[in-house]
């Protein structure tokens, strides 16, 4: 009996220790892995334990991600991408197949705890030019189906989550769906409603910032500061809320205003613009989560908790540079899983570190520099686009944090970007005679030049996004 109280008492301690640092209730956090040098996912999963993170947010169902998640006790989303649409979308027995291999399997007491699944990603995404319109519904009817019939459609439901883009308004109280898909948006709503599944969007202050020079930057934030938006005497005092409030308006307007929401992603990159700054982020993230640890809710919604995944968990060096060379600097932590900012997130406000990373094994302390003795200099910008092309050169680029360095120091990174990326390959480091290996960190006060992470995935020489040339002969001229 001695030995029981023994045992209660020691896994009640236990219990204590994960809720004394337990993050924010609802929150999440996404975890992509477009990466040359992904961390050892047993090592994440430590991590989001370690920051009393209690659910993570995935972009598919990764076997070694899963296999690190089983057993955890974090809650996750797992994802069907947008190029698997079409064939959940065409057969029915596909959907049931990818739920037997991707649910079902891992569904068992000491598995992985799955709470929903993703069915793509933004599929209606202007950008896309209305490639997923057709096939969206289908699959997600496909999937949930799937997984009703599987017996788990109680418990695991699908959802898509969604671009802001898909609703519109000047004031918040008038959103409705974009008027291309509205038919199409309230067919999926009502397919949710009647699975009892969320809504999913994701929400970016930040891109409002991005994307109008206009926009008024303290309305990104939650702290006041910029003029309110009136909305029929309701105060709107940031973007996120009137942007949450529009969903909720356009929601009830095809009559389920109730539904609940979930956002998706939110967050603020830490480089590759000059709003995309480490000050900015911690600052966006300070309010978000002060706000949410006080179940503030919206005006629309007001003193609720609201369940949402922060974007994202880490840096990124292969994620497409198409909306913008942020893409790959969105991680509150960098891409070896060190802290980049204090960042509390119980939402008490607190000046601390996340915990980092533990275990995390580097390449060793070698850089590649521009070789300063090389004689012909005729081809360095050809040889700049090359490692550019292959390897993550956003910091270089204006507004970010290695803007500004002469040509040596842009060659420079540019090269040991690319050989970092190739896991300091002997080859990875000539360029045509024009660099060289060194013991000698190059890193200035404002650019770290990285040493990569040890990874069982490390990326063979194929294209992380390119980097158009008139990058390289620009370079050139500073």
């Amino acid at each position: 009996m001695a030995r029981l109280v023994v045992v209660v008492v020691m896994a009640a301690a236990a219990m204590a220790a994960w809720w004394a640092v337990a993050a924010v209730e609802g929150l999440g956090i996404n975890w992509g892995t477009q990466a040359t040098h992904p961390l050892p996912p047993k090592a994440v999963v430590q991590l989001l334990k370690d920051n009393g993170i209690a659910k993570v947010k995935l972009f598919d169902t990764d076997f070694a991600a899963m296999s690190a998640l089983a057993g955890s006790g974090v809650e996750v989303m797992v994802a069907i991408p947008n190029k698997d649409l079409a064939t959940m979308a065409s057969d029915y027995g596909n959907a049931k197949d990818w739920v037997k291999k991707n649910v079902k399997r891992y569904d068992f007491d000491g598995g992985v705890t799955i709470k929903y699944v993703a069915v793509g990603n933004e599929p209606f995404l202007k950008a896309y030019n209305g490639s997923f319109i057709n096939i969206t519904l289908p699959a997600l009817q496909n999937v949930q189906n799937a997984l009703n019939d599987a017996g788990i459609g109680d418990r695991i439901k699908a959802t898509v989550p969604l671009n802001a883009d898909v609703y519109e308004s000047t004031v918040p109280s008038a959103g409705r769906f974009r008027p291309e898909i509205a038919g199409l948006m309230t067919d999926i709503v009502k397919f949710l409603a009647k699975n009892n599944a969320p809504f999913t969007v994701n929400i970016y202050p930040f891109l409002s910032l991005y994307l109008d020079e206009h926009f008024p930057i303290n309305f990104a934030f939650f702290d006041g500061g910029s003029t309110p938006v009136n909305d029929g005497g309701i105060m709107y005092t940031n973007v996120f809320d009137a942007n949450f409030d529009t969903l909720v308006a356009a929601l009830k307007a095809v009559g389920h205003g109730d539904m609940p929401i979930i956002v998706g992603e939110v967050g603020w990159p830490t480089d590759g613009d000059k709003n995309a700054r480490v000050d900015l982020a911690q600052r966006f993230y300070a309010g978000l989560l002060k706000r949410l640890a006080a179940n503030v809710g919206t005006p629309a919604r007001p003193n609720q908790y609201i369940e949402m995944y922060l974007f994202g968990l880490v840096d990124e060096d292969m994620k497409s540079v198409a909306p913008g060379s942020f893409e790959r600097h969105w991680g509150v932590l960098r891409y070896d899983g060190q802290p980049k900012f204090a960042m509390d997130l119980t939402g008490q406000g607190r000046n601390t570190m996340l915990v980092p990373a533990k275990g995390i094994e580097y390449l060793p302390k070698t850089w590649c520099v521009i070789n300063t003795n090389a004689k012909d200099v005729s081809k360095l910008g050809d040889n700049i686009n090359f490692a550019c092309t292959y390897a993550d050169c956003t910091p270089l680029g204006f507004g970010s944090s290695c803007n500004g360095m002469d040509t040596n120091g842009n060659a420079s990174y540019a090269f040991n970007a690319y050989f970092q990326a190739q896991s300091q390959k002997e080859e990875a480091c000539n360029f045509q005679g024009l660099a060289v290996p060194t013991e000698t960190d190059p890193t200035t006060a404002q650019c770290n030049f990285t040493i990569q992470i040890k990874s069982s995935a490390a990326a063979a020489p194929v294209a992380a996004g390119v980097v158009v040339a008139a990058l390289a002969q620009l370079l050139l001229l500073w």
